[in-house]
């Protein structure tokens, strides 16, 4: 029986019991999609990342690594909140000494680096958002008429509704099972939902993030999903830095930054919350 080192680890919060829950695996060899796709049922959270080294040095001297994502149900193609709490791992947990550390994805490779604040952040590939008509499936889904404007994201796969204020974004109660059914949604694997920030708070803007076709109805925060909101709200805000709260019971808060080359940083805390072994 293999002792794999297991961690769970909440992103995108300075503190536990907030932000996003993600497990992470230390692999000490590779492992069949079956396995991988088991443990991630078995931990029962939006997601599991599994790392394995690049090369053959200790974990703590490496500086690149394979990085793979799985929800309870399917392997996805890219995940901010679990990226970020496999780099929390790797820089508080196992203490590689390296001052950023290259995950190689499905997405290609991102860079995660430390902050002088204590944030980690994450170079993703930027999704351009494509302006589409809001699907009146998917309001109806939501239980609202009416949406600002609309937009979708290729890379991510994720459709996007804007929302005239905050409030609304955060009173939304979907109706998961007429979403996850809902035609307008077989392209996409989630929705997210956006507004302005309310005036009386630091936040640029706010969103949140349905799921049910992955088999999370909605995540707690979500950084993939800023790779399409982070270029959305600069254009209409003209900024380059923008500070991000995603509203969902446990919130979550990011600051996002454009980049060039298409690519944008996003940056968040993370707390390690407990660690244990997985029996295998």
């Amino acid at each position: 029986m293999t002792e794999i080192p297991l961690y769970q680890v909440d992103a995108f919060s300075p503190v536990p019991f907030k932000g996003n829950p993600a497990a992470v695996c230390l692999l000490p060899q590779t492992y069949d999609d079956a396995t991988l796709q088991a443990i991630a049922a078995e931990m029962n959270l939006s997601e599991t990342a599994f790392l394995l080294r690049g090369g053959r040095r200790p974990w703590t001297e490496n500086e690149t690594f394979l990085l793979r994502w799985f929800t309870p149900q399917v392997e996805v193609r890219l995940c901010g909140h679990g990226t970020l709490s496999a780099a929390a791992v790797l820089f508080n947990a196992v203490e590689v000494a390296a001052p950023q550390v290259t995950f190689q994805t499905l997405s290609g490779n991102l860079i995660a680096r430390r902050t002088d604040d204590g944030a980690i952040a994450l170079d993703f590939p930027l999704d351009p958002p494509l302006a589409c008509a809001p699907p009146p499936d998917v309001l109806e889904a939501l239980g609202v008429t009416q949406a600002w404007t609309a937009a979708y994201g290729a890379g991510a796969e994720k459709l996007m509704l804007h929302f005239e204020r905050a409030e609304e974004v955060r009173t939304l109660e979907p109706d998961f099972a007429a979403l996850l059914n809902a035609p307008s949604m077989a392209a996409y694997q989630g929705l997210i939902v956006t507004a302005p920030g309310d005036p009386a708070t630091p936040y640029d803007f706010v969103s949140r993030f349905f799921a049910p076709a992955v088999g999370i109805n909605e995540d707690p925060v979500t950084g993939s999903a800023h790779t399409l909101l982070a270029p959305y709200w600069a254009e209409r805000l003209g900024k380059r830095e923008m500070f991000a709260y995603q509203a969902s019971a446990r919130g979550g808060e990011l600051r996002v930054r454009l980049l060039e080359g298409e690519r944008v940083e996003i940056a968040g805390k993370a707390v390690v919350v407990f660690q244990g072994q997985l029996s295998l």
